[in-house]
């Protein structure tokens, strides 16, 4: 009797032990669909292919999830860029990217180092509690069996589509009060692997997030390592201006705006072919 209280105690304390230290890697594949209508007037076929690829590379990424029990480290894993070809520019405004995400999970925040238009920015912020809602839906990712769980969230609906030489079918008014929508997410997540993490800003349900879709954006999960031999180092990042989201969001409108005066500007003097692409973030 005394063996086997003995035995319990260190096993309890052994899976207890194991818990603590549960980290691992999962890779994420990105894409987005973006609503493309080019003027046939300005492009040829070959070159309307062409523009399609190219566009659809630029939206296809792949991001590591370095995590552990309480915090992770979310970032894209950046491959070796080709050159566009010559007389084709390619402008991507974005704002919905980050560079370094750190979230804390036991304190409810993040960290988001993030560098645009050359200047390094540190937002600080709370985690915002996502009202998921479970539905018994499951299905296989890989070899997890996961669960599907759906959220809504507010948004302001941006222009999306592209401009050629600076057409002026997309410039915004922006007096005008801006358009709301109701976006449905949709998460899978795999109870095997005890943790209440996911890509970018999602969390909060029991089991890492394997899959997120909210209609225009895919995340999927396309390898996953657990508990490797090498000890994964998470650091909240340190470097940039301190700011809260909304400040931040409020800087990269106003510098938005400027690039897209700037840009048409440069169009209207340039013989050169530039297709601008805005999505929403």
């Amino acid at each position: 009797m005394k063996n086997t209280i003995i035995f319990l105690v260190v096993l309890f304390a052994f899976q207890f032990t194991r818990a603590q230290n549960f980290q691992g890697e999962a890779t994420y594949k990105t894409s987005r669909k973006v609503d493309i209508q080019l003027d046939s007037t300005q492009m040829n076929s070959d070159e309307h292919k062409l523009m399609l690829e190219m566009v659809k590379k630029q939206f296809q990424k792949t991001y590591i999830l370095s995590f552990n029990k309480e915090e992770s480290i979310y970032k894209e894993d950046i491959p070796l860029e080709s050159p566009q070809p010559a007389g084709v520019e390619i402008m991507v405004v974005n704002t919905s990217g980050s560079d370094i995400l750190y979230k804390n999970l036991k304190d409810k925040r993040y960290t988001n180092q993030n560098e645009s238009f050359s200047k390094l920015f540190l937002i600080k912020d709370k985690l915002e509690e996502l009202d998921w809602e479970m539905t018994g839906e499951t299905k296989f990712i890989g070899e997890y069996e996961c669960y599907k769980a759906t959220t809504t969230r507010e948004e302001v609906v941006m222009q999306s589509g592209i401009s050629i030489n600076g057409d002026k079918d997309l410039e915004e008014d922006s007096d005008a009060e801006p358009e709301m929508r109701e976006v449905t997410v949709t998460a899978w997540y795999a109870p095997s692997i005890p943790i209440n993490n996911g890509p970018q800003n999602y969390h909060g349900l029991p089991g890492l997030i394997l899959e997120v879709n909210d209609g225009t954006t895919t995340m999927i999960c396309s390898k996953i390592v657990l508990n490797p031999d090498k000890k994964i180092k998470i650091e909240e990042p340190t470097k940039g201006k301190e700011l809260d989201q909304e400040e931040y969001d409020e800087i990269m409108d106003k510098k938005i705006k400027e690039m897209q005066e700037r840009t048409r500007s440069s169009w209207s003097s340039d013989g050169g072919q530039n297709v601008e692409i805005r999505i929403g973030g």
